[in-house]
């Protein structure tokens, strides 16, 4: 939040997005609410959906007061689009746009960006709420929820390796702006292909960022 209000103060005419979700806050590293005593029914640990959209809502609201125009919400909770749509609009923020981690697999891609910012789960892993990577019908309904929610744009992440859902979700649903985020393990891969003279860098980029442009993304994170 003191680096959104730093942004807008120094170049207000900047677009701010901003990830919503608690894994680079909390001590186990886990996208939600951990059961811990809470629900006696549920196994300890286990991730609690409903009290996580609780939280998820309330930061989204505090970055939209900051001076967010986006925010895109990355934890794949089960309904939360609806819970940070109602709960900016509660509040006035009704313009502030949503970016939906519609479609995120639980990937093997994310590892330089987990190392780098430190927030791998200190157990277990993410397989409860992020995507089975054999799964390809999920993906069509995880996007229908999205759009029912009120979510502006739906993502997939990782791009290349999914590029055959990109190209579903973007003839399933071509009313809908569609992004793809290139991580940290497919841009690794490239350089340091790159690095070791096996592969000329910018040829190969272009090329990656192509293909997923050409899949079907209107707008590439990277």
């Amino acid at each position: 939040q003191n680096a959104i209000r730093a942004l807008k103060q120094a170049l207000p005419e900047l677009v701010v997005m901003t990830d919503v979700c608690l894994c680079e806050y909390t001590d186990h590293g886990h996208c939600g609410v951990l059961n811990e005593g809470i629900q006696p029914q549920l196994a300890e640990g286990a991730i609690l959906n409903d009290p996580t959209l609780e939280i998820l809502s309330k930061v989204a609201v505090s970055h939209a007061q900051a001076g967010a125009d986006w925010v895109a919400p990355s934890g794949m909770m089960d309904g939360m689009v609806k819970a940070i749509r109602t709960g900016l609009d509660e509040v006035g923020y009704d313009q502030v746009a949503i970016l939906s981690y519609a479609i995120k697999y639980a990937s093997g891609f994310y590892g330089p960006f987990r190392e780098a910012a430190e927030s791998p789960p200190k157990f277990g892993d993410r397989k409860s709420h992020q995507m089975d990577p054999a799964n390809a019908r999920e993906a069509l309904r995880e996007a229908a929820l999205d759009i029912q929610e009120g979510t502006d744009i739906l993502m997939v992440k990782p791009a290349l390796p999914y590029l055959d859902i990109l190209q579903r979700v973007s003839q399933a649903y071509p009313h809908m702006p569609l992004a793809a985020y290139n991580v940290s393990g497919e841009y690794a891969m490239l350089k340091a292909a790159a690095a070791n003279g096996w592969l000329e860098e910018r040829t190969v980029v272009l090329e990656a960022l192509t293909g997923i442009k050409r899949a079907g993304a209107e707008l590439i994170l990277t």
